[in-house]
């Protein structure tokens, strides 16, 4: 079993096609195709079954990630030791993202990152869903609720603080909102029922049940584009409200949400220093940059 065939197979599992792990590797897709083969060949085992969705691992292909990971890691760990950069923050670090902190939050804390860590390349995946670390969809990820299973490591970053809001065009032209009651005279703006991928999403559940948003989206931002469009009355968070002068927080004694981000890694990354360092850096600034938006609010 070569190395360089089980990085080829861990390109194809994450990516799923061989097009997308070409492009990736460089490399020819009938290339990879190739590789992939003479793995299977190898192992006498075949890794993925081909579908209308791409190439989905097998049971074999499940068992040989894990290891293939791990691999990976001590690789990589390796690299960095001997060659005296494993406290050096260098190379390409994947983070994946609710889309309302990937859009209003962790821009700039990358940014900052970046400019103090020159030879750093941070790709921020912005999905409206839960990321698959075992996959190694990303190297980390920001959730806003711990994950149940799997192996991974568990870190609560921060609480953070959602209200309704709205512009003050759209206030000033409806009837006014003094109580909680008076939102049913108002259009409520928030996530498709059942496409909500976290329960912690699920903010008109806590703002009041009897509350049916007319606009429904399941991206944050483009509920947001709607609020601050003057389309109505949308839950906020508050670190997002000072990029939006023109929106308004209202009730905000009625209706207060608190919410956490954690960051969630994969186990058997805690043996890479460079990972651990971003790790602890990325927290840092995040716990920061939390705090100084709300302070603006």
């Amino acid at each position: 079993m070569r190395w360089d065939d089980l990085k080829v197979f861990l390109a194809v599992a994450r990516l799923n096609s061989l097009s997308n792990a070409g492009r990736a590797l460089k490399m020819d897709p009938a290339t990879v195709g190739r590789r992939v083969q003479r793995l299977e060949d190898d192992l006498s085992a075949r890794l993925f079954n081909k579908s209308p969705q791409g190439y989905g691992l097998t049971d074999a292909g499940q068992r040989l990630m894990q290891h293939a990971n791990m691999v990976e890691q001590s690789i990589l760990a390796a690299k960095a030791e001997v060659s005296g950069q494993s406290n050096v923050l260098s190379g390409s670090i994947r983070v994946g993202a609710p889309d309302g902190s990937a859009n209003y939050l962790l821009p700039q804390v990358c940014a900052e990152i970046i400019d103090e860590n020159p030879g750093l390349e941070v790709q921020l995946v912005a999905l409206p869903r839960v990321f698959n670390l075992s996959k190694r969809e990303a190297d980390m990820a920001v959730t806003v609720s711990p994950p149940q299973a799997g192996r991974l490591t568990v870190q609560r970053i921060t609480d953070y603080h959602l209200h309704l809001a709205a512009t003050q065009e759209y206030l000033f032209s409806h009837p006014p909102i003094k109580t909680k009651a008076d939102l049913k005279k108002h259009r409520m703006i928030g996530y498709i029922n059942d496409l909500i991928f976290d329960k912690e999403l699920d903010y008109m559940g806590d703002a009041g049940r009897d509350l049916h948003p007319e606009l429904t989206s399941n991206s944050f931002s483009v509920q947001l584009n709607w609020a601050q469009r003057g389309a109505g009355v949308c839950i906020v968070h508050d670190f997002a409200i000072p990029t939006f002068p023109h929106l308004q927080k209202i009730l905000m004694d009625e209706v207060s949400l608190t919410r956490s981000f954690y960051l969630i890694r994969h186990k058997d990354d805690q043996r890479v220093e460079r990972l651990n360092r971003f790790a602890e850096i990325f927290a840092k600034k995040i716990r920061a940059e939390v705090q100084r938006l709300e302070a603006l609010t």
